[in-house]
């Protein structure tokens, strides 16, 4: 790619190039017996623009696919670029493709301005498992307009299309490997001449068979000025196709092709590059230098993206709150969670430890019970207590492989995917209401029949779902309810009654009071002292251990008194008073009485009784 040479006259005026990317990233990682292939072909006609001929692309181009009945396809995805804002409707073999997600970069040209280049991706597993070996014939790209509204494309020799399949396969013969495959869009030229992009979440067990593939857009062969690309600072090289000062020259590893203009399908050998150990690498390209004329020369790459095959026997623990339970006014949580060891290539151990924090507070802990193979998970529960005084609404990290001081004790593939939240909300018990309390008559000993019920009748309720307590602690753990509540017999006066009335997912606390009366006694109106242990004596009902103090007197119908009784000594309808008869049964007659209650509340009651025989 040809480019004019104004680097020194754009420093002078002090100009600002600008960049657009988006920075390459792990997109998704396969853990196991995993490798990769990858086919695909360009749209230009030859490298772009050489010679000045061409400012179009093909309009279609295939390449041939083929793999072993023994690998089982696990994903495939089409990629393809181009000059221009992007064509997202693409057909593959007659089917129409369209773009999951479009990446742009800019490059600032000081002759032609900004010119804008794109790649895109889709999902095209299940074609390619449908269409399996054979050509893949792709079309309909078509940028043309881009093309021919800013001329500076052709004029730069920034012209270019192209298209590639990555296809992830499995094969019971393969070695456990870890398979990364990181995609975005970035960029250097000869205004930025240099680009390290890290690449993390790897794990090297053994460097053994390790590889590294790019897709890169818009190398030229003949642009090779100061052009490498380098691993961990060692420069990458694969003769007699990519030599190491032309990584980025339009070939295919794949077919050892070197008509793949103004693309790169390649893969390197890694083994001497990454360390047992290494988490991470370091990718740096380069580009720009002095030409054979004395000039500065520079080639435009973007790179699209970056698979890495490394030998990987790791386990990768991930936990998920699947659920949880909370009591009504209990700080105590159930929580429910499964532990996956899905992204592995080795078993994950039994007692890998789990903690549980509240704001890095340590609540509690648990370990795995068995050890999982790869795919498998384990499903448990745990109870946490969360200090009095947190916020009702909060949220619990649960962490695996945590020994509770937030370090880990497993090797991982992953060592940054432990954590799961949950967002949890206390039930808290609502202030208790007091209700207006019940009145009952002393029935003796400070005693009362009451209807609990009663004390609710400004309540919307349903008898099942409410229950009576005689205290709050019976209340809370709803043991020991009062089993008949409309017959309840208090045991002091006064008693505070508590109600629990039941309302998803919590419940209502309500409290009232029992209190005592004596009542007016009820007084009949004859007896008949025959000992025939039926009606034989003056039973005032609601008197005797109420009114303690009461007194009573009975006169016959001359006036005299002829009895005089109170608490502890009730009429029999024998005389006690007077001159004569003391102890004889008083004969059929009217009798009158004076009942002193000694209480403020009643006066005297005065009346008759008959007695009779």
């Amino acid at each position: 790619m040809k480019q004019a040479h104004y680097i020194l006259f754009l420093l002078f005026l002090g100009l600002v190039l600008p960049l657009s990317a988006q920075d390459i990233s792990l997109f998704e990682q396969f853990n196991g017996r995993y490798d990769y292939t990858a086919i695909g072909n360009t749209l230009n006609q030859a490298e772009n623009n050489i010679d000045q001929s061409f400012c179009s692309l093909l309009e279609s181009s295939s390449a041939n696919f083929t793999l072993d009945a023994d690998n089982q396809i696990v994903k495939a995805y089409l990629y393809w670029a181009g000059s221009g804002f992007g064509d997202t409707e693409v057909t593959l073999n007659g089917t129409q493709i369209t773009s999951e997600e479009i990446y742009t970069v800019t490059y600032s040209d000081f002759f032609n301005g900004q010119l804008e280049y794109f790649s895109c991706y889709a999902d095209v597993t299940d074609l390619v498992i449908s269409e399996g070996n054979g050509t893949y014939m792709f079309s309909d790209m078509d940028i043309s307009a881009d093309l021919m509204s800013n001329p500076g494309y052709c004029n730069n020799r920034t012209n270019f299309g192209g298209w590639s399949i990555y296809v992830i396969y499995q094969n019971e013969d393969l070695p456990l490997n870890q398979v990364n495959l990181y995609q975005g869009l970035e960029i250097i030229n000869r205004n930025v001449q240099e680009k390290e992009i890290i690449l993390d979440n790897i794990d090297v067990i053994d460097n053994i068979g390790a590889k590294i593939g790019f897709l890169a857009w818009e190398g030229d062969n003949s642009l090779n000025y100061g052009e490498s690309l380098s691993v961990n600072n060692n420069v990458l090289s694969n003769p007699p196709l990519n030599l190491s000062d032309n990584a980025f020259n339009g070939t295919n590893t794949f077919t050892n092709s070197t008509t793949f203009y103004n693309a790169d399908l390649d893969v390197y050998n890694l083994e001497n590059n990454i360390n047992i150990g290494d988490t991470s690498a370091s990718i740096k390209l380069t580009t720009g230098g002095i030409n054979e004329t004395g000039g500065f020369s520079a080639d435009l790459i973007i790179l699209n993206n970056i698979i890495t095959v490394l030998n990987s026997q790791l386990p990768d623990a991930t936990i998920e709150v699947n659920d949880y339970i909370v009591n009504c006014g209990d700080n105590s949580v159930e929580l429910f969670y499964t532990v996956n060891n899905f992204n592995s290539t080795d078993v994950l151990p039994a007692n890998t430890p789990i903690a549980f924090y509240l704001d890095n507070l340590l609540l509690g802990q648990s370990q795995t019970v068995n050890n999982l193979d790869i795919g498998e998970s384990e499903s448990s529960s745990t109870i946490v207590t969360i200090p009095e005084d947190s916020d009702p609404n909060l949220t619990i990290t649960a962490i695996v492989d945590d020994d509770g001081t937030m370090s880990g004790v497993v090797t991982e593939t992953n060592e940054d995917n432990n954590i799961n939240f949950v967002d949890i909300e206390l039930l808290i018990i609502p202030d208790i209401i007091t209700l207006s309390g019940l009145i009952g008559c002393n029935e003796g000993f400070e005693t009362a029949t009451y209807n609990l019920y009663e004390a609710l009748v400004n309540l919307q309720y349903d008898e099942s779902n409410v229950s009576f307590y005689k205290s709050l602690q019976d209340l809370e753990t709803a043991t020991n309810s009062i089993l008949i509540p409309s017959n309840y017999n208090n045991t002091s006066n006064p008693e505070t009654i508590y109600v629990r009335l039941e309302s998803p997912p919590c419940y209502e606390v309500y409290q009232f009071q029992l209190s005592i009366e004596n009542c007016p006694p009820y007084i009949p109106d004859g007896f008949s002292p025959n000992n025939d242990t039926f009606n034989d004596w003056f039973n005032i009902q609601g008197l005797y251990d109420i009114f303690t103090e009461h007194q009573l007197k009975i006169y016959n119908r001359y006036g005299d008194i002829i009895f005089e009784g109170n608490n502890d000594k009730p009429w029999f309808g024998k005389i006690n008073r007077g001159l004569n008869n003391h102890g004889n049964i008083v004969p059929v007659g009217t009798y009158y009485y004076i009942l002193n209650l000694n209480d403020p509340d009643y006066r005297p009651m005065v009346g008759w009784v008959y007695v009779n025989y």
